[in-house]
């Protein structure tokens, strides 16, 4: 039994690793390749960190936590090496998911200031702040390191090996900056980013059922039955239809959210309890477990912020007939407007909040028709008005 359990685990570990390279690559590629998507830089940072995850880390988190590997030595350097990757990666990708979901409540709340302020510079310089303060969290874990010429097994290169009472501080400092204030922030962006979308559904129902009721008034018979039909519309049973759309959007929302704390919160909660907690011991089972579930984030994150866009599923699907030297057919090419960071994501609550009746009034436009809808057909609620300069 014990060796099919280390079996399974190896197989699931070196499945994650794998489908972490191969999900990563495809999105980071499509991005790449396809110039109006190139606004998605954060997405694609995001791609290139786990991507460096999945080719250094997972590897050599294979080696430390299965039993096939015991007899693994590790240099003091090599542990320092493995903790350095360990904890600059995970930093890099927490950080990076937090300014996505920021990026994405600024392109719906204020629209008119992100599409001024949102440069190329400002970008850069949110990359080079990811790296900075993940360099900076993982010099605070190196601190009091022993020198010299020791060595440790492969299962034991944890941060907990390194003697003192520093890793204590550290495990406080990095579990607060790099989990619960990035929980903070993506639970407060997307809850802001639903209720703004909740609101401009609400605002679509009325405009929608006048819409119905001709303008000009016909002397006819049919005219006159068509006006008191649609005049005397029971407008509450719009409502169920209105829920229903209201709780796509919500699931939409949760599964973000969802994915990331049960990613990430049993990893912080073990190493926090491990460091706090009198007379516990990090290392074992249990911390190649919650290891592990975190990992796995780095596998999901392309399909729920990549792979998930209408926008470069298009573009793969493009090009992967391309290579196949298959003819296009009759395919839309993506706007300059279309091509907007988050405008898929935006359109998408739309679209979850809309009911049945507003269905077709939804779906019916051309994509850039649409957006033109959305950016003038009626104001966002919670968009800050933009001063005229």
């Amino acid at each position: 039994q014990s060796i099919a359990q280390e079996v399974v685990g190896l197989l699931c570990m070196v499945l994650l690793t794998l489908t972490a390279l191969v999900a990563n690559t495809i999105v980071m590629v499509v991005i790449l390749k396809t110039p109006l998507l190139r606004k998605f830089i954060f997405v694609c940072h995001l791609c290139v960190v786990d991507l460096l995850s999945a080719i250094f880390l997972m590897p050599l988190g294979i080696i430390s936590s299965s039993s096939c590997f015991n007899r693994v030595i590790y240099s003091i350097a090599e542990c320092q090496a493995l903790i350095f990757l360990n904890v600059c990666f995970i930093s890099a990708s927490i950080l990076t998911i937090s300014i996505i979901s920021i990026e994405r409540y600024y392109y719906i709340v204020h629209p008119m200031r992100y599409e001024v302020k949102m440069t190329i510079r400002l970008a850069v310089a949110g990359v080079i702040f990811i790296w900075v303060k993940s360099v900076l969290i993982t010099i605070l874990a190196l601190v009091g390191w022993p020198q010299g010429n020791g060595a440790t097994s492969a299962s034991r290169c944890t941060v907990y090996w390194s003697p003192g009472a520093h890793k204590k501080v550290f495990v406080i400092i990095f579990s607060i900056v790099c989990f619960v204030l990035p929980t903070i922030i993506i639970f407060a962006v997307y809850c802001s980013i639903y209720r703004v979308a909740r609101m401009a559904s609400l605002q679509r129902v009325p405009a929608t059922a006048q819409a119905v009721v001709p303008r000009h008034r016909s002397d006819s018979i049919a005219s006159q039955v068509t006006i008191i039909t649609t005049r005397n519309l029971p407008l509450p049973r719009l409502m169920p239809e209105h829920f229903l759309g209201s709780n796509k959007a919500i699931l939409t929302l949760v599964l973000i959210v969802g994915q990331f704390l049960c990613c990430w919160l049993p990893f912080f909660a073990f190493h926090l309890h491990s460091s706090v907690a009198a007379g516990t011991a990090g290392g074992g089972h249990g911390e190649m477990v919650v290891t592990w579930i975190a990992y796995s984030s780095f596998a999901i994150n392309p399909f729920f912020y990549g792979l998930l866009n209408r926008q470069i599923r298009e573009e793969l699907a493009r090009l992967r007939r391309s290579c196949l030297n298959r003819p296009l057919g009759q395919e839309l090419c993506l706007s300059v407007s279309e091509a907007s960071v988050q405008e898929n994501f935006l359109q998408f609550l739309q679209r979850a909040t809309c009911t049945l009746e507003t269905h077709t009034s939804c779906i019916s436009p051309s994509p850039r028709n649409r957006l033109d809808e959305t950016k003038m057909g009626f104001p966002i609620p919670g968009q800050v008005p933009e001063e005229s300069s």
